[in-house]
């Protein structure tokens, strides 16, 4: 626990299983609960993570066919929100996430600041040094376009690296949140739809032998998300 907040972490993971068990092992011990999706991976995903056992709150659910990032996320979030967990927060499966910085992540939620917080790899100082140049570029230019259209300033619209109150999850329409690529922008314009307070806080930029699964039609995606949030808002 955190601030007498019950904590649970999502690790959504697609055939992460190079990574999988490191990342449950150097789980913060605050942590209360783990829920590892395996999205239909087709290596060893699931397996190692049952192996790894190193958190005794860690469960494996697994979708039957790949749906998507975004929906083993909300698969988490559902199953966090029957554990109890009071503060929700999202590691990546691939080791991008440094679990250190997992409690500056989720303390402004746990302290009752804010309901919603993003990571920005873009405070860090050695951003331009660790992130491949066409990535940062993209989330710069991602980040301004998303932070036009949900009507806030956003430094780093593309972070994964989140955490969220209950009350705000049990308030969003999860099965209307984007299950793919362009999940991160879809549900921040959900959340600020919704009244929920955004914060941001500075995260590493992490990056080593992992695949990216990122191609050029995804970000014809996401800017298509990024102009319903604009259009949802003005309606609104």
């Amino acid at each position: 626990m955190l601030e007498g907040c019950v904590i649970a972490t999502v690790v959504p993971a697609l055939d992460e299983g190079p990574f999988i068990e490191e990342v449950l092992e150097t789980m913060p011990p605050f942590v209360d609960r783990v829920f590892v999706v395996d999205d239909a991976s087709e290596d060893d995903t699931a397996a190692r993570a049952e192996r790894a056992r190193c958190h005794s709150a860690v469960e494996v659910l697994r979708h039957g066919a790949n749906r998507g990032v975004g929906a083993a996320i909300v698969t988490g979030y559902r199953a966090a929100i029957r554990s109890g967990a009071d503060v929700i927060a999202v590691m990546a499966g691939d080791g991008q996430m440094a679990p250190g910085e997992l409690e500056r992540v989720v303390r402004p939620i746990a302290e009752g600041r804010v309901d919603y917080v993003k990571g920005n790899r873009l405070r860090h100082p050695e951003i331009w040094r660790r992130m491949p140049r066409e990535r940062l570029v993209g989330s710069l230019v991602l980040s301004r376009l998303t932070g036009w259209a949900v009507g806030m300033p956003v430094e780093d619209s593309q972070c994964g690296y989140t955490a969220i109150a209950r009350p705000l999850v049990e308030a969003l329409d999860l099965d209307a949140l984007w299950p793919r690529f362009g999940y991160p922008n879809d549900l921040l314009a959900a959340v600020i739809r919704s009244g929920g307070r955004v914060g941001e806080v500075a995260v590493s930029p992490v990056y080593r032998d992992e695949v990216s699964h990122l191609r050029p039609r995804h970000v014809v995606t996401i800017l298509y998300l990024i102009g319903r949030a604009r259009v949802r808002r003005g309606l609104a």
